[in-house]
């Protein structure tokens, strides 16, 4: 079910802010994962989020069709843009659980579109699809995404990255 009524945070500290600016005049993810995948963000606002990728030889299967972890990766990527849409800046999300379906192989270009059912102060419920060139409905996904300023990694505290200022082109040894 979607949350229509967003209510404004109670404290200070709430990693997700209601009318948090939106990713679209950005047109980036920033994860070098996802960068290296060739993913390209086409839209991200208000908790609904569009991601293409056009598939290359070396994302596809022995079946030359995409591979199920490209499938299922661009599905993560596009909810978790759609539940980061909603967050302040210097806020992420992580994957806690993801679910997803896959209908019909995936030729040429995918897409994905995400949307937020629900979210709270911490978590977004998110659903998604992934199509191919042909329109053809490729994936079904559903995950919940938690919202992080810092990421524990063994003893050491990782802070999120901040999003970059519209226009910037990121070089190859930004952090």
């Amino acid at each position: 079910m979607t949350s229509g009524n967003h209510e404004k945070p109670k404290n200070r500290d709430n990693p997700v802010a209601p009318n948090a600016p939106s990713m679209e005049r950005e047109r980036t993810i920033e994860s070098p994962f996802v960068d290296h995948l060739g993913v390209r963000l086409v839209s991200a606002e208000n908790g609904h989020s569009e991601v293409a990728l056009t598939l290359t030889d070396a994302q596809m299967n022995t079946w030359q069709v995409a591979h199920g972890g490209v499938t299922m990766t661009l599905a993560d990527v596009a909810l978790a843009t759609a539940a980061r849409s909603l967050a302040e800046d210097g806020v992420g999300v992580v994957t806690v659980e993801m679910k997803v379906n896959f209908m019909q192989p995936g030729r040429g270009e995918l897409r994905a579109f995400g949307h937020v059912l629900h979210r709270s102060s911490t978590m977004a419920y998110c659903e998604g699809e992934v199509r191919d060139s042909s329109g053809h409905f490729v994936a079904k996904a559903l995950g919940t995404f938690k919202y992080m300023r810092r990421l524990a990694v063994g003893r050491d505290v990782v802070e999120q990255s901040k999003r970059r200022p519209p226009g910037a082109n990121p070089g190859p040894s930004d952090g």
